[in-house]
């Protein structure tokens, strides 16, 4: 479809031109769940189409920093793989408004806590998430503590996380968000979560949060939510 010298990201270019496939693995098979393209449309003298990324290490979630040539660069969430959607944006402009210039970000890539996008024609920016509606601080401070030595976002390794607070509350937003976990639960977990955070855990509370919560799992449909909520049982049961 022109590689990343066409502008395709014009009002009438088709969803499947230069865009994401999202795709699950099932039975040993990639199958195609969606496409994903940005969704502000991009001018005739932008080149624009989806290029390098790599994996934001959100716990509980699925998410993408990617590049788009002069389209700029999209933080996409695609936990849903049936409806991927942009969660944040930068976006420089065209170089030249009146005429096509191959230009833009070659690749963006998020490495120890920011966004390193590579500009062709304008250089390097370095970005730093901000919270949203889409986006909570203790999500942002769960990935920027994921620390490595070196990144090859080719490969894209396996991501772990410590046992912190800021985890623990980025399952909690998360559950709050899709309103899976009961108010008068989530309440006692947000405490014994702070508690621990400045330093004073208190093993039995998390310990029995970890049990009630692990019960609740098992009463939540199959998906995302079952998985997040186990993950933080497990978490907090470790902590206490």
């Amino acid at each position: 479809m022109g590689g990343g010298t066409a502008p395709r990201c014009q009002a009438d270019d088709p969803v499947t031109w230069g865009a994401n496939l999202i795709a699950t693995v099932e039975d040993g098979e990639l199958t195609g769940q969606s496409f994903f393209k940005l969704p502000t449309v991009q001018g005739a003298t932008e080149n624009c189409v989806a290029h390098n990324g790599s994996l934001i290490p959100v716990p509980g979630r699925d998410i993408m920093v990617q590049s788009w040539y002069q389209g700029g660069i999209t933080v996409m969430d695609f936990t849903d793989p049936e409806n991927p959607f942009e969660i944040a944006y930068f976006d420089r402009g065209p170089v030249d408004p009146e005429g096509l210039v191959v230009a833009g970000y070659w690749s963006a890539y998020w490495y120890n806590g920011r966004i390193y996008g590579a500009e062709i024609a304008r250089g390097l920016d370095v970005l730093r998430l901000s919270p949203s509606e889409h986006l909570s601080p203790s999500e942002i401070a769960a990935a920027e503590r994921v620390i490595e030595d070196q990144v090859n976002p080719q490969t894209q390794t396996r991501i772990t996380w410590e046992d912190h607070p800021d985890v623990a509350r980025s399952y909690l937003d998360q559950l709050a968000r899709s309103g899976a976990v009961d108010a008068d639960l989530a309440g006692r977990a947000r405490a014994a979560v702070d508690q621990w955070a400045q330093g004073r855990p208190n093993g039995r509370a998390l310990t029995r949060l970890a049990r009630d919560l692990a019960s609740a799992a098992e009463a939540v449909e199959e998906g995302r939510d079952q998985i997040r909520m186990t993950a933080l049982a497990e978490l907090l049961g470790r902590a206490g």
